[in-house]
């Protein structure tokens, strides 16, 4: 008799509720499956945060080297390799180009791993590769007192070009940063 006054106060007491171990398990189910989609929108078709940084990055140091250059009535250049960029000046007395040491800002600048640098210099692409003198600090990429720019397009694209940034000089000589393209999207639509 006893046992069976147990086995039915037990299955009064189950049909009653969920115990906190069962909520507890539901929740933590529930928050891992919407941890996975919000990684899984932001890094397939969300916005590649690291690439516009680094895309901004360049855009506005280029912008400020631009300034520099026709303030300081000094040529500038960029140098391209394919992990890293750096800006450079031309010593009118040694007669050649070298690092920016009194300016910080200038310094060699690695790029996020997973993102790569292309480059055209007046629409024909570059091969970017060390040099082989590593003190050979010719740029690709003149910035001239005068504030005119060698006609260049650089693009940062996440491994693979799933997603690119492209900077440029337009028509009437302004720097340009355009949007983010995203070719996964492009993809998706078809």
């Amino acid at each position: 008799m006893r046992s069976v006054v147990l086995r039915s106060m037990t299955a009064a007491r189950r049909s009653g509720g969920f115990t906190l171990v069962e909520i507890l398990v539901v929740v933590v189910i529930i928050g891992v499956l919407s941890a996975g989609l919000v990684l899984s929108i932001t890094l397939a078709g969300g916005r590649d945060a690291e690439l516009q940084k680094e895309s901004d990055r360049l855009y506005n140091l280029m912008k400020y080297v631009r300034e520099q250059a026709e303030l300081q009535t000094r040529e500038y250049g960029v140098i391209f390799q394919d992990d890293n960029y750096e800006f450079v000046s031309y010593d009118m007395h040694r007669q050649q180009w070298r690092d920016v040491f009194e300016d910080d800002i200038l310094r060699l600048r690695k790029l996020p791993y997973g993102v790569d640098v292309k480059l055209k210099i007046e629409t024909r692409p570059v091969v970017l590769k060390k040099p082989t003198d590593a003190k050979d600090k010719t740029p690709q990429v003149m910035i001239f007192s005068s504030g005119d720019l060698t006609q260049f397009e650089v693009t940062l694209e996440r491994e693979g070009g799933l997603r690119y940034v492209t900077i440029n000089e337009d028509d009437k000589s302004n720097l340009v940063e355009n949007n983010m393209v995203d070719t996964t999207v492009k993809e998706e639509r078809q």
